[in-house]
């Protein structure tokens, strides 16, 4: 079965088994389980489901995997032959995290 989950501000279609790398859950450690229950479609083929905004009693059970930091991202900034170069750089925070079951 699949659904389409909002979780940290963005939308993932999900089958029960997938691995997502996602922001990061505020006071959570590696294996915490988590209940979402913004499920927006539900469902494959004829028996699918939409909400209106979500699915009442739909939810989707999910462990975290991990917490860890993404990739290093450098943004430069440069005006050429002014002498100016600015280098910054982020790591955002992660929750990897593995889908464990699908209801509603």
């Amino acid at each position: 079965m699949k659904a389409t989950i909002k979780t940290q501000g963005r939308q993932f279609t999900v089958v029960e088994g997938d691995i997502l790398k996602v922001n990061l859950y505020p006071e959570t450690k590696a294996g915490d389980t988590i209940d979402i229950t913004d499920v927006i479609m539900l469902g494959e083929g004829e028996a699918t489901r939409f909400g209106t905004p979500v699915i009442e009693n739909a939810s989707v059970k999910a462990t975290i995997l991990e917490n860890k930091k993404d990739k290093k991202v450098t943004t430069i900034k440069k005006k050429r032959r002014q002498g100016y170069k600015r280098v910054k750089g982020h790591r955002q925070h992660l929750s990897v995290i593995k889908i464990n079951s699908i209801e509603g």
